[in-house]
């Protein structure tokens, strides 16, 4: 009967001990949910950011203004290891003839000139409509602005 107030204090200690883990525990429990929270914000950006630059290449508002192809390509051509080969040795073939043809030594761009123009299908052109004013431009305002603040800079 040495220490009878021993026990509760260790009954007390117990629970600080005790109060201390769950606090800390919620500490990192915080920590962890913030620091997700915050990823989640990033990933967000980057994904923004790419979409962003994806937008920046999207080419697909031009195709309206492209001519229709009357025959599709053949798309239906699948490449595997033998027709890979075949197309190699086809397209070597190919090279070796044009890189020998004496046209394309003595001028490379007019003999790639020549050889697109008999290849590719002649497209229609529209003779240009002309302006009702006579053939004149007429001149805008802005540029007018424009020309007169050019020549205050200079």
């Amino acid at each position: 009967m040495g220490k009878p107030s021993s026990r509760p204090d260790s009954s007390s200690k117990a629970d600080k001990k005790f109060d201390k883990k769950v606090q800390f525990y919620a500490k990192v429990r915080d920590t962890v949910a913030s620091l997700t929270a915050k990823k989640d914000i990033t990933k967000k950006k980057k994904l923004r950011s790419r979409q962003k630059k994806l937008k920046a290449y999207d080419l697909s508002a031009l195709s309206e203004f492209l001519p229709e192809l009357k025959a599709p390509r053949a798309n239906d051509f699948k490449l595997n290891c033998k027709s890979r080969q075949q197309l190699i040795l086809k397209e070597g073939n190919q090279l070796s003839a044009v890189l020998e043809h004496p046209a394309f030594q003595a001028d490379p761009l007019a003999a790639i000139h020549q050889h697109l123009q008999n290849t590719q299908p002649a497209l229609d052109e529209k003779p240009k409509k002309k302006n009702q004013n006579g053939g004149r431009k007429k001149k805008s305002k802005k540029s007018k602005a424009l020309s007169s603040q050019q020549s205050m800079d200079i």
